[in-house]
């Protein structure tokens, strides 16, 4: 039998994992990097938005005997710690008790993702190769060398695009092709990333088990921990022309202002804030929709797919569940690429679709109803009617982030569960009676 050749564009996080899963199907693996070997580079925690993993990534990696390996940079998060202006702290569990989502910096888990590849996947890693060129058809991708700008090219059997948001294999070819849709969608609000230190003796300045949440109505900061006590934190706020906008803040003493007033118990413990308010860029944020996913012998996976912006933690978890539906299709059809990335595209498309909803609708969750006493006291009683029902009702957040339910049904219930619940709230006695056994029985009576 001759040998089976696939090849990556990108060595992130679902390129890197693919290769172990095609690895263990018999493929020779060549992964083709546009950026240089980020291991052989100085990553600082802080280099960008940390990502949180929860039950879908967990599931993909654990099934290629890889997970074990993550959780070692892995630290639990098991609810959110919202701080009010007067430094107040509320906390919410994310799940029943015991379950967490859990804190891992993109630099860290993407170098370890590498290492996987390479020892798990047996894959070749080629770094400074841009793609410019891909021929779906034939199964060609075209590399121009980033140091030297030698042009070279290369074939495989298939062809996975899994290098982000800004894939070049969708633009170079996805993109001119008739009938092929594509859109993106940048939101008006951006981020900027603040490394929190941790204390001289290495310790954390706040509770490393938990993702803390400085909600303002409309923007907010939030802070995930590091493995060396430091924190990775993240201002999301509208570009411009609000009252607390990113133009706002062009001098060290607005900064220096604007922290103190508007996050008080951050600024005690970060005085020097003003200092390195430059130390990261100003970042926008978009989500990118395609379809169909394939071409001839060439597909879309991760972000290249469905970018999503970051405000519920699953564009890692939804690239490595790519990795879980692509595997399931590829036992199905015993290798049929061209039945495997026709159903992958028909049955993943209104799941990328449904996580990019439930993203920028949880943004508002995040930056505005934490804070709100009605919005927890809902979150009370959906825990309480689960608890009691656990058959019958699973909150959104943990259909999406504790189960491996498709987001397009978890999206779907989650419009339903959220017209009970607007019936439920708009009684008047709801904070003195919302306990009681009428108001689970009212529920009960709507599902």
């Amino acid at each position: 039998m001759s040998e089976k050749n696939a090849i990556i564009v990108g060595a992130g996080l679902v390129g890197s994992l693919w290769a172990v899963y095609l690895s263990k199907a018999g493929y020779k693996v060549k992964i083709y990097e546009r950026r240089p070997d980020i291991r052989r580079a100085d990553i600082s925690a802080g280099k960008s938005i940390n990502l949180a993993l929860s039950n879908r990534g967990w599931k993909a990696l654990d099934a290629v005997g890889v997970g074990d390996e993550i959780r070692k940079i892995a630290i639990p998060m098991y609810g959110r710690t919202m701080h009010d202006m007067e430094g107040n702290l509320t906390y919410q569990p994310y799940g029943q008790e015991g379950q967490a989502i859990f804190s891992v910096s993109r630099g860290g888990v993407n170098a370890k993702m590498m290492d996987i590849a390479e020892e798990y996947g047996d894959a070749e890693i080629f770094y400074n190769k841009e793609c410019i060129d891909v021929d779906s058809k034939k199964g060609i991708v075209y590399l121009e060398d980033n140091i030297t700008g030698e042009k070279m090219s290369d074939s495989a059997d298939v062809i996975f695009a899994a290098d982000g948001a800004f894939s070049a294999v969708r633009y170079h070819e996805f993109q001119k092709q008739e009938l092929f849709n594509f859109s993106q969608f940048y939101i008006s609000d951006g981020y900027r990333e603040i490394l929190l230190p941790a204390n001289e003796d290495g310790s954390y300045k706040l509770d490393k088990n938990a993702l803390h949440i400085w909600p303002r109505g409309r923007f907010m900061l939030i802070a995930l921990a590091n493995e060396d006590g430091s924190f990775t934190c993240t201002l999301f706020m509208p570009h411009e022309g609000e009252a607390n906008s990113f133009d706002q803040l062009q001098s060290k003493e607005q900064v220096d202002s604007f922290f103190k007033n508007t996050f008080p118990d951050f600024y005690e413990m970060m005085p020097n804030i003003a200092h390195a308010w430059e130390d990261h860029p100003l970042s926008a944020l978009a989500i990118m929709r395609s379809y169909p996913w394939h071409s001839g012998k060439a597909v879309l996976m991760g972000d290249a797919a469905h970018a999503t912006v970051p405000f519920y933690g699953q564009g890692m978890n939804a690239g490595f569940e790519d990795c879980t539906v692509m595997w399931e299709l590829m036992q199905k059809y015993n290798q049929d690429w061209d039945k495997i990335f026709e159903e992958f595209s028909v049955i993943r498309k209104p799941d990328g679709d449904a996580l990019q909803n439930l993203s920028l609708e949880n943004y508002y969750v995040m930056r505005d109803y934490v804070a709100d006493p009605k919005f927890l006291l809902q979150k009370k009683i959906e825990a309480k009617f689960s608890k009691l029902y656990p058959d019958k009702w699973m909150p959104l957040y943990s259909q999406v982030t504790f189960s491996d339910i498709r987001y397009s049904e978890a999206y779907k219930n989650g419009k339903h569960q959220d017209m009970i619940m607007k019936e439920v709230m708009d009684r008047p006695d709801i904070e003195s009676v919302w306990e009681s056994d009428e108001i689970m029985n009212a529920i009960l009576e709507k599902i």
